[in-house]
């Protein structure tokens, strides 16, 4: 395998290490045990199975790990899934990294503060341009090393500011089709609106949520932080904040989606709109790199569990 597991197709060998994402344990119908391991490397993800786990298995095998694994990729309910057929932990002398293992934005990170920076100074409100600024001040770091998400999109390093960007050139687009749009306004709900993440979530690599996160979740952070923002700049009374606040509290459309409210303003739901054109373009634009011309993409849960197809014509 010379591309890597996400371009792995069913019956192929595989002999690489990979990073362990997760782990854990089952027992067999028989009641034999065995792991589930999620591995990856830069490419992408699979599932794998280490039948007959000892107790010594389940202690070597845990996330966070790097293993050098051979086995076969068979299917299994619709998606490839490895079967291991030997293992064993990396040693030092393999001279492999974590930073080898994980998924990284298709642009550096100096090219993504760049363009945060650039939009910042497209905004004349002064209100609005400050709050942003100091935002995007006290979280720079982390910023442009945290993914967007656990899974499903923009879910690698960098992949927050990476899906920041995207919108922001999409919001420019559409504010040149439609000027009646407050740019300003839509900017900062970009730069923002997910900002709440470098709390919710626990960080580059094996990326889960954190307590935090669990009990409150990334919009009511935000829309907290924006309110303690505003009071440390000494902002009282500008309904600047007040709308900034709303674009956060509905950018996911609906309660059902995540959203406490919908959107009650025009660019709210044009922020929502981008956020998630955006999102389902990630998921689709990787998906369908890792298949041929004329065939199907395997099915995407995010994407109401669809399957597409990558027509074999050229453009």
């Amino acid at each position: 395998m010379n591309k890597g597991i996400g371009y792995a197709s069913v019956g192929e060998a595989i002999d690489s290490f990979m990073l362990i994402k997760e782990a854990s344990k089952g027992l067999t119908s028989g009641g034999k045990p065995f792991l589930t391991l999620i591995l990856r490397d830069a490419t992408g993800e699979i599932e794998a199975k280490l039948w007959d786990a000892t107790k010594e298995d389940e202690a070597l095998f845990i996330p966070e790990k790097i293993i050098k694994v051979s086995g076969e990729v068979n299917q299994f309910r619709g998606k490839p899934q490895l079967k291991i057929l030997a293992v064993r932990p990396a040693q030092p002398t393999d001279d492999v990294h974590v930073s080898d293992f994980v998924e990284k934005a298709p642009v550096s990170k100096d090219i993504l503060m760049d363009k945060l920076t650039e939009a910042i100074f497209e905004m004349k409100n002064p209100t609005l341009q400050r709050i942003t600024r100091a935002f995007i001040k006290k979280y720079q770091e982390n910023l442009l090393l945290y993914p967007a998400a656990t899974k499903n999109h923009h879910e690698y390093v960098s992949g927050l500011a990476h899906h920041i960007v995207s919108m922001l050139g999409i919001a420019r687009q559409i504010h040149q089709l439609y000027p009646e749009v407050n740019k300003d306004l839509l900017y900062a709900g970009i730069i923002l609106h997910d900002l709440g993440k470098l709390r919710e979530l626990s960080g580059m690599v094996t990326t889960s949520y954190t307590i935090e996160g669990k009990l409150l979740g990334h919009i009511p952070i935000m829309v907290e932080e924006i309110g303690l923002m505003a009071r440390e700049l000494q902002i009282e009374g500008e309904e600047e904040i007040l709308i900034l606040q709303h674009l956060i509290l509905s950018h996911h459309g609906k309660a059902e989606w995540g959203s406490p409210k919908p959107p009650l303003v025009r660019e709210a739901e044009i922020l929502h709109l981008i956020d998630l054109m955006d999102a389902k373009m990630n998921m689709l634009n990787r998906a369908l790199d890792k298949v041929k011309p004329g065939e199907f993409t395997d099915r995407l849960f995010a994407m109401d569990n669809r399957a597409f197809y990558k027509p074999s014509f050229e453009e």
